[in-house]
């Protein structure tokens, strides 16, 4: 832990992007999967006004944009194994898909549900081959959809119909899904019922591929995987609290939980600020250590490490963002973190970096009128004139 409260304190921001015409929430973030001898390309940031950006990974240059509307688009996601093929759900009812190196605007891809659906999150597995989407309730059904995802990096627009839905599981809206990193046919989804499920997809069907159901007792805002093997599932709720299971344990007389914090705030002291919300987790595998990230109302955002004895704070960066930071992605091979938040900022922060222009961080406020009619009085403005 030593180690990464290290790294932590000396990550400085590299890059901002600049602010597009129409600032929007930045939502969810997502990298491009590195191809065997290159590193990550592709940033994609899914935001509030119904848009999916795309940036370079390095610069934090826009490239592309992709709309939904009308439909609103609930989180974004690369291929594993083609670095320029990105996904997002949409609450039309559709998981789309899209191909960075067309110059189209259209879903390259079409994954279709049944009419009521509307889908408010989703995950792709790790080989490429299954995705999966959750429903928002209506009337008495949730869903979790599943499609045949082969064919998407080389085929032409098509619109995929399911294999098939889990529908006895959840009975509330399914706020996040996840695959495990490794093993193709497990995932677990989180709802507003509390419920946290792990599934065998390869089973036949939906009451044999429940492997387990965990109950977090609260709206579950945030889920993931965790400890050696990815044997771990954690999630986080609306209302910021923690739990850990083991899911290892099962069919032991040990019981599964690690960790039950009924509210991370009050859990996790600060000296200058406290933490007022979770935006998610990471799993260190060198470290083989469990770490939140939470963060404050005035944009700074805090690193918290897990243990089975409770939370402790790592660390904290402050100065990038002046709002509540909703998504980060941090990247372990080159220790670099990218954040997005509700300034409408995405910030790449690298060890000991040094932001280029100060010029850009001052573009980003709009000159009063005061300012405008101050700057002529610049040393140079003597030499300019002969």
């Amino acid at each position: 832990v030593e180690k990464i409260e290290e790294q932590l304190a000396s990550l400085r921001i590299a890059k901002r992007s600049t602010l597009s015409e129409e600032p929007a929430y930045l939502l969810d973030i997502d990298v491009s999967k590195p191809a065997q001898s290159e590193s990550s390309r592709f940033v994609a940031v899914s935001c509030s006004n119904k848009s999916i950006r795309i940036y370079n990974r390095e610069t934090l240059n826009f490239l592309r944009e992709y709309s939904s509307r009308p439909g609103i688009l609930n989180g974004v996601r690369f291929a594993h194994t083609c670095d320029s093929v990105v996904f997002s759900a949409c609450s039309d009812g559709t998981v789309k898909c899209w191909d960075i190196r067309l110059a189209t605007q259209k879903a390259v891809q079409i994954f279709r549900g049944y009419p009521s659906n509307v889908f408010i999150s989703f995950d792709i597995n790790c080989s490429d081959l299954i995705i999966c989407a959750g429903t928002e309730k209506v009337e008495k059904d949730t869903f979790l959809v599943f499609w045949d995802a082969r064919g998407i990096t080389n085929c032409a627009s098509a619109t995929k119909e399911p294999l098939g839905v889990y529908s006895e599981s959840h009975n509330d809206d399914i706020t996040k899904i996840c695959f495990h990193p490794i093993e193709p046919n497990l995932v677990v989804s989180g709802s507003t019922d509390g419920l946290v499920n792990v599934f065998d997809i390869n089973k036949d069907n939906e009451d044999d591929a429940l492997i387990s159901t965990c109950n977090s007792d609260s709206s579950v805002s945030f889920i993931g995987w965790s400890g050696k093997d990815y044997k771990q599932v954690y999630c986080m709720t609306h209302d910021e609290g923690f739990c850990w299971w083991d899911i290892a344990q099962l069919d032991t007389e040990e019981p599964i939980t690690l960790l039950r914090v009924l509210d991370v705030r009050d859990a996790v002291c600060s000296d200058n600020d406290s933490v007022h919300y979770l935006v998610g987790g990471l799993y260190h595998e060198k470290a083989d250590k469990l770490f939140l990230i939470g963060g404050t109302s005035t944009g700074n955002i805090h690193l918290i490490s897990c243990g089975t004895d409770g939370l402790s704070l790592v660390g904290t960066l402050c100065g990038g963002h002046s709002a509540t930071v909703r998504s980060f992605c941090w990247n372990l091979t080159d220790e670099s973190l990218l954040t997005g938040g509700e300034d409408a900022q995405l910030l790449l922060w690298k060890p000991g970096a040094v932001e280029r222009s100060l010029a850009k961080k001052a573009s980003m406020k709009i000159a009063s009128s005061l300012q405008k009619r101050v700057r002529v009085h610049n040393s140079s403005l003597k030499s300019r004139k002969k």
